[in-house]
């Protein structure tokens, strides 16, 4: 899933902190602000963080998501009337990606959605003694969500919103050591989680948790929802039991580099409200048979008609790095000639060793081979369309 983009200036004493954040300070995090919060950037090399992460195993401080729970017998009905996926048929456990959108189908925010039993770990912080819902937004989007959830919801009994970001820790450990470095702290079987599901659990020392096999790296691995107090224990545990086997701390740097190589976007950059689902190649988490939602109408309507402009995955020839809001002109075009597109997000890939970037263009340039070139500060740069995404981890 995305986050606001990072910014360059340093953080100040007025944003929003998360339990980690003195940890950050004390172990070198270069703090920024990022969506109102003080977040670390990196501590020392995004690439070396990238390379632990698709190598061994990285963990960030992933607090200043939103994290909303939804109780209430109307709870299920509610919330399939307000996304883009289908979320009555969930199972208990399930989790599933999905978007919010607005009445002309923009997208509000990607989120993910979980539906879950009551736990099994008391604590007053988690008492809810049914089923129920959970929605992880994005930080950048957090307040504007809550409003507008809480607009819908105007007039219904059967539906309860609580906003539980402060109240909890988010830790995200990803990559191929993540699961033997995990499992071993909770007093539950994760190791037969599947993919997209999530559990409450405890750790050996009694903290209740939520922790999800999920992630926004293109790694394998989980993510946990921790009560604020515990967060500290649990964030160093895994770093010491890791310690010889090359995990790190990583920073909001190289998880974005991380998730483009995997394709994922961004909001704020692939994704907007000026940007619907199918254009951003998000056809797999907008289900309009036989439902409605906000916005359905409009993506119907959509859905039969050619797309002014879609998402592709770009490679460039040289090292010269495209950035956002570069112009992505046609493979014979002159300086000066214009534009059929523009790149929303552009790195040197670490993995690659190349420039790749994610852009939208006119849907007759979007065929997976097509040439085209990048203007790179007044110099035409060649570039390729390819196949997204541009890293696959191996099964």
């Amino acid at each position: 899933m995305a986050t606001a983009p990072v910014t360059a200036s340093l953080a100040q004493s007025s944003l929003a902190q998360t339990p980690l954040h003195a940890w950050h300070e004390a172990h070198g995090g270069r703090m920024v602000d990022f969506a109102g919060w003080s977040m670390p950037v990196h501590y020392g090399s995004i690439v070396a963080e990238h390379t632990a992460t698709r190598t061994a195993c990285g963990l960030f401080d992933v607090s200043h998501m939103g994290r909303l729970r939804f109780v209430g017998p109307g709870a299920a009905e509610f919330l399939d009337s307000v996304v883009t996926r289908r979320l009555t048929d969930m199972q208990l456990g399930q989790i599933r990606y999905g978007l919010v959108t607005n009445d002309i189908g923009g997208i509000l925010d990607d989120v993910l959605v979980y539906r879950l039993p009551a736990p099994t770990v008391a604590h007053p912080a988690n008492l809810v003694d049914s089923d129920h819902f959970v929605m992880v937004v994005n930080a950048s989007n957090r307040e504007k969500i809550v409003q507008w959830l809480n607009d819908k919801l105007a007039g219904r009994d059967d539906v309860k919103l609580e906003d539980l970001t402060t109240i909890y820790a988010m830790i995200a450990v990803q990559g191929p050591l993540a699961r033997q470095l995990v499992e071993p702290l909770f007093d539950a079987d994760l190791h037969s989680l599947k993919y997209y599901h999530g559990m409450y659990a405890a750790t050996k020392t009694g903290w209740p948790a939520l922790v999800s096999r999920t992630g926004y790296t293109g790694e394998d691995g989980y993510e946990i929802i921790v009560l604020e107090n515990g967060a500290v224990e649990v964030w160093e545990a895994i770093l010491a039991a890791g310690k010889d086997q090359g995990a790190r701390a990583c920073g909001l740097g190289c998880r974005d580099t991380l998730r483009l190589e995997a394709a994922m976007p961004l909001y704020g950059h692939e994704l907007s409200e000026s940007i619907n689902p199918l254009q951003a190649g998000l056809d797999f988490a907008v289900n309009l048979e036989k439902r409605s939602f906000c916005g359905s109408w409009a993506l119907l309507q959509a859905r039969q008609s050619p797309l002014p402009q879609v998402r592709v995955g770009l490679e460039l020839t040289g090292k010269r790095v495209p950035r956002e809001h570069y112009s992505i002109l046609a493979g014979k075009a002159v300086a000066g000639d214009a534009a059929i597109g523009e790149i929303t997000s552009g790195t040197f890939s670490p993995t690659l060793d190349r420039p790749i970037a994610m852009g939208y263009v006119a849907q007759e340039f979007s065929a997976v081979g097509t040439e085209l070139q990048i203007d790179i500060r007044g110099g035409l740069t060649a570039a390729r369309v390819v196949r997204l995404p541009f890293y696959s981890r191996k099964k």
